[in-house]
């Protein structure tokens, strides 16, 4: 590989070269094909309408948060696969021939704040979790659907963004400020777990400084990124460049700025960067070595996807006489499935669902998501969407009156409830706020930037939310008055405080926005065609009173369920199921396990109920004998797992000694102690079902 990649640098001009430092990695002058790009971190996108360029139908997942509620990281797996086959249909067939082969994404940012406009983006807020699931959708989107082939990849995944970026408000200034044990036990995770355990090589820089240098420029992207985690291409976020100086204010121009991205190992910018390169080879900021240098790992990338073998060599390039993948049965049933084991239950009073078709002969869908599938702007065009108010008339019989209302506060949805045996309202967000990014960005004086959104519970990318209560919550209270037979549907990106809900309807369901399938699953999990197995993977507060000020940090002070402070409104890991599960029989391999080892936990999981459903069996630990300050539990492990009615099932869960480790500033570097630690499995992080103990030795 660096044999061949010698011989193109050394065919190559010096415009060629600082033209490979954007998004565009071809050389057409020597047959070498173009990489590209486009986002991805629930679908492919591309929806943008250009000149002779019309938007492409691609399957389309749930937000990542809700492809985190499945707790399945196979059918994560899937998923990723689906996606990078769908990139190389494109890329490949002369149809369409978009180069976009390396994929934004996936998003293995943490979700440390539900105020946090672009939690929508990411899995969920434990390090463990999230990295576990990122590993997944890397391995699926590179390996392909067999996940076998190890010498070429199907697609290429760039990480995003790093790091600690999870505030909206002023970041394009903003620094987040934590410690080194901070960095290496919680915010790199999923990302050194992305590169090491999943085999990324592409990441993101993004717009916030952490204590106080700008993550573009940040040392650590060439001591630890691509010195200790092997990554290859490192790109800037959109216009982060210039934010340097205009918003950080670190450089006078823009040319000192892109020198030192450059120096930094920035190699692929979404930025002004030619002219600027250019006039620092001519005066000697940069050396045509350190451009080499630079290009060298990108075209490692361009080799790994076999643009520069032979189509016969490369197995992934079958694609090109294929049918269109997201029209085909195999990618439509993982929407469906993933769609399917997102929906979590979150209350289920006297077992009102699900509801039974023959006992019913009306139904209200009311509400302003009931008719409507919602699209962020990391999501694309999907080949087809259901509606809830869909889904549920696809579900049942003509016997059957359907009442729809839109109404989110009027007479129509009151008299649909009032004349209905049930009523349904769905609830929730609008991802997008309702404008478009590119057209509603307001400056505001202090030199950053929000996107204002008329409803404070709202958040997107550039603005963070002001409150996490619901405004719809009104709409239910309204319909419960007149019909206590009701069931809320809230679908949202992020965390809401619905209290009142909570206290009072029966039957609360929740899922993500964005799935192709969503009515469909919604449906079949209110009639009972398939049981809710989906799990929170976010604590959600009653208040914004349980939190830390926004720009907080360090989570220690009251942040995730390590160190949340009260009882949420829901704990992390959370999720009912039409049926009941017994957890018994809880053991270790071995009493003991080596600082360097693994051992096996397995315990028995009964279904005791009457319904077939899927447990997720989750595996905590608590330090017993620490010398430092750890959190009062921590997730390790965890397992889906689908069991008939009286059915056992022995879940057995690896737990590595090295997931233990905390990091010593004295030694720098990661310590695992010889000490006892608590194993525990329970159905979340605040409902433990049995517990042993086991010794690091």
């Amino acid at each position: 590989m660096e044999k061949r990649i010698d011989n193109l640098l050394s065919l190559m001009t010096t415009d060629e070269k600082i033209d490979c430092l954007g998004t565009r990695t071809g050389v057409p002058r020597l047959g070498v094909p173009n990489f590209g790009s486009s986002e991805g971190i629930h679908g492919v996108v591309q929806r943008e309408p250009r000149p002779s360029r019309d938007p492409i139908t691609t399957t389309q997942f749930p937000q990542p948060p809700g492809m985190g509620e499945t707790w399945d990281p196979e059918l994560v797996r899937q998923a990723g696969a689906v996606e990078g086959h769908e990139a190389r249909f494109i890329t490949q067939t002369e149809k369409y021939n978009r180069q976009i082969l390396m994929l934004w994404g996936p998003q293995a940012d943490l979700a440390r704040d539900p105020r946090w406009g672009r939690s929508e983006e990411v899995y969920g807020e434990d390090p463990f979790f999230n990295g576990t699931m990122v590993v997944s959708f890397i391995k699926g989107l590179q390996n392909g659907p067999e996940g076998s082939d190890t010498k070429y990849w199907q697609a290429a995944a760039l990480l995003k963004h790093f790091l600690a970026n999870s505030n909206e408000n002023k970041r394009t200034s903003s620094s987040s400020e934590f410690d080194q044990r901070l960095f290496w036990e919680y915010y790199s995770v999923p990302f050194r777990m992305g590169f090491l355990e999943g085999g990324a090589k592409g990441v993101m820089a993004s717009y916030n400084a952490w204590n106080g240098t700008p993550m573009a420029i940040n040392p650590i992207l060439k001591s630890i990124v691509i010195k200790d985690w092997g990554v290859d291409v490192i790109s800037s976020d959109g216009g982060a460049v210039k934010l340097l100086v205009s918003d950080h204010k670190r450089f006078a121009t823009q040319k000192e700025a892109v020198v030192a991205c450059l120096k930094a190992g920035i190699n692929q910018f979404l930025d002004q960067y030619k002219d600027e390169t250019k006039a620092a080879l001519k005066d000697g900021s940069i050396t045509e070595i350190e451009i080499d240098d630079l290009l060298r790992p990108k075209f490692r990338v361009t080799i790994r996807l076999g643009l520069l073998d032979p189509p016969e060599m490369v197995p992934y390039s079958k694609v090109k006489d294929a049918p269109e993948p997201w029209n085909t049965d195999a990618d439509r049933a993982v929407s469906k499935q993933m769609a399917l084991e997102s929906v979590v239950l979150l209350k289920n009073a006297n077992g009102f669902l699900p509801l039974k078709k023959e006992s019913i002969k009306s139904i209200a869908v009311i509400g302003p998501l009931a008719n409507s599938v919602h699209w962020d702007w990391y999501g694309g065009t999907p080949p087809y969407a259901i509606t809830a108010l869909q889904g549920i008339r696809d579900e049942i019989s003509q016997n059957i009156k359907v009442n729809y209302s839109a109404d989110e506060i009027g007479n129509a949805a009151i008299n649909a409830a009032r004349s209905s045996d049930v009523a349904v309202v769905v609830i929730g967000n609008d991802p997008t706020c309702g404008p478009d990014m590119a057209h509603d960005w307001h400056a505001t004086p202090d030199g950053g930037g929000t996107l204002p959104c008329t409803v404070p519970s709202d958040g997107r990318e550039g603005r963070d939310r002001e409150r996490i209560t619901l405004d719809q919550e009104q709409l239910v209270k309204q319909v419960y008055d007149v019909n206590p037979k009701t069931i809320v549907i809230l679908v949202s990106s992020f965390p809401f405080a619905i209290n009142w809900s909570q206290g009072n309807v029966p039957a609360i369901l929740h899922m993500t926005h964005s799935s192709q399938d969503e009515g469909t699953a919604l449906a079949q999990v209110i009639f009972g065609d398939y049981n809710p197995g989906g799990h929170l993977v976010t604590t959600w507060p009653k208040s914004l009173d349980q939190l830390p000020p926004m720009m907080d940090y360090d989570i220690r002070h009251g942040r995730t369920y390590m160190y949340f402070k009260g009882e949420p409104l829901y704990p992390f890991g959370f999720g009912l199921s039409y049926t009941t599960f017994q957890y018994s029989n809880l053991k270790t391999s071995s009493p003991t396990v080596a600082e360097d080892g693994t051992v096996t936990v397995s315990v028995d999981v009964k279904n005791t109920g009457t319904m077939a459903g899927d447990a997720v069996a989750q595996l905590y630990v608590t330090h017993l004998g620490s010398k430092v300050e750890r959190p009062k539990e921590e997730l390790k492990g965890f397992q889906r797992v689908a069991l008939k009615p009286g059915e056992t099932k022995t879940v057995q869960i690896p737990l590595k000694a090295s997931t233990l480790a905390y990091w010593d500033q004295k030694t720098g570097s990661c310590q695992v102690e010889r000490e006892p630690v608590k194993v525990m499995i329970g159905e979340s992080s605040a409902e433990i079902k049995v517990d042993t103990t086991v010794r690091v030795q």
